[in-house]
């Protein structure tokens, strides 16, 4: 049988390249003829140009601002490590809290003490010199000075066993726990006194006071009564006025200038030799030393520091440099409630033949009821109805 003859082969015919095949994947040459042959190979391919992009704008703008933003960074740190050294120096509650932020946000009054003192190098180093509540009303972000006469006669009182001027509590206090001692126990028996919750509390003495006023370069006050002064009792009776006198109108005042003039005691007018004409003094210097910082913001953060420097190691508080700063506003209050001669305190002799002053009408050891009533009074009423200096 004879073989059938095979098929004529077409590579055409084939479904596959055979030539790429054996070529391992080389066009073969019958391909790259055809393809030099192709129309398309006649002329190069052209790429279709990208779309050119749009020139940013702005980018100055950006950059600047980046600039600020890491300029404010770094500021942000630098002042907390500085408030960290501060806090540090100045207070015993912890760095990272707030005592102040609630209470200044609810509804109830916040009480805190502020207590001037000689300190070290002074006679009476921790006899309280100037004592002062402020007394913050949180619904109407108002705030009451209430200054306590450090001649006021405590007797009676649970929290301070023994009787004594009101200005002998710090130094009792300091006695038993040093400034927080001190502080703690002025707080408390303030407490019982005037029936306001007194929770926190903040000292400074001479030193401090005198740094804080050069700190800002100086105060500016409004002084009604001009005077003229001395140092001690005995030239005080012969009207020897001879450590200096204080123009009415606006005084600028120094460091040294400043304490002098909330200092005095001695004067050639009568009216300003009380401890009430004294705090009212105080007042003016501590309202003038807080304008120094503004409204905050930026502009406020070099008087801030420097005040800072002025405080470390003369200023000690049982609130956080955060509360420092809460409370700073309030430190130019809209009113003052004194605790006057006549209506509500009398003065007398104490048994050693001391200058004291009592409740009006007291009844014996531990009736306050007088003093308490007369605060709840004023401090119910509208804060618009007296001026910042008045009775």
């Amino acid at each position: 049988m004879e073989p059938r003859p095979k098929p004529a082969r077409s590579d055409d015919a084939l479904p596959y390249d055979r030539e790429l095949i054996r070529s391992g994947g080389v066009t073969s040459g019958r391909q790259r003829d055809a393809a030099m042959r192709s129309p398309a190979a006649e002329r190069p391919r052209s790429r279709p140009r990208p779309a050119a992009r749009p020139r940013r704008s702005g980018g100055l703008a950006r950059a600047l601002l980046l600039l600020l933003v890491a300029a404010v960074a770094i500021v942000v740190v630098l002042v907390g490590i500085r408030a960290a050294a501060f806090h540090a120096s100045v207070s015993s509650a912890p760095f990272v809290s707030s005592a102040l932020f609630g209470p200044l946000n609810g509804d109830e009054r916040v009480n805190v003490l502020l207590v001037g003192y000689g300190g070290a190098g002074h006679d009476g180093a921790y006899l309280a010199d100037s004592i002062q509540i402020l007394s913050i009303d949180a619904e109407t972000d108002t705030t009451t000075t209430i200054p306590i006469p450090r001649d006021l006669w405590l007797e009676g009182v649970e929290s301070f066993a023994r009787s004594g001027k009101v200005n002998e509590v710090f130094a009792a206090g300091y006695i038993e726990g040093e400034l927080d001692g001190a502080g703690a126990l002025l707080s408390r028996a303030l407490s019982e006194v005037t029936g306001l919750d007194i929770q926190h509390w903040m000292s400074i003495d001479f030193a401090g006071f005198r740094a804080m006023v050069d700190a800002v370069g100086g105060v500016t006050v409004e002084n009604p009564t001009a005077f003229c002064w001395t140092t001690g009792e005995d030239r005080h009776r012969a009207g020897q006025w001879d450590s200096g006198c204080f123009d009415s109108g606006l005084l600028t005042l120094d460091g040294e200038a400043a304490l002098m003039y909330s200092r005095a005691r001695y004067t050639s007018v009568a009216s300003e030799s009380t401890d009430f004409a004294r705090s009212a003094r105080q007042s003016r210097v501590i309202g003038a030393l807080r304008s120094e910082l503004g409204d905050g913001g930026i502009g406020a953060i070099g008087p801030g520091l420097s005040l800072m420097d002025a405080m470390e190691g003369n200023v000690h508080t049982d609130l956080s440099a955060i509360d420092l700063f809460l409370l700073s506003s309030h430190f130019s209050s809209d009113r003052r409630v004194e605790l006057t001669e006549g209506p509500v305190l009398t003065a007398t002799t104490n048994t050693v033949g001391q200058y004291i002053l009592i409740p009006t009408g007291w009844t014996g050891p531990g009736d306050y009821d007088g003093v308490r009533a007369y605060l709840d009074r004023e401090l119910a009423t509208s804060v618009g109805t007296a001026g910042p200096d008045a009775p």
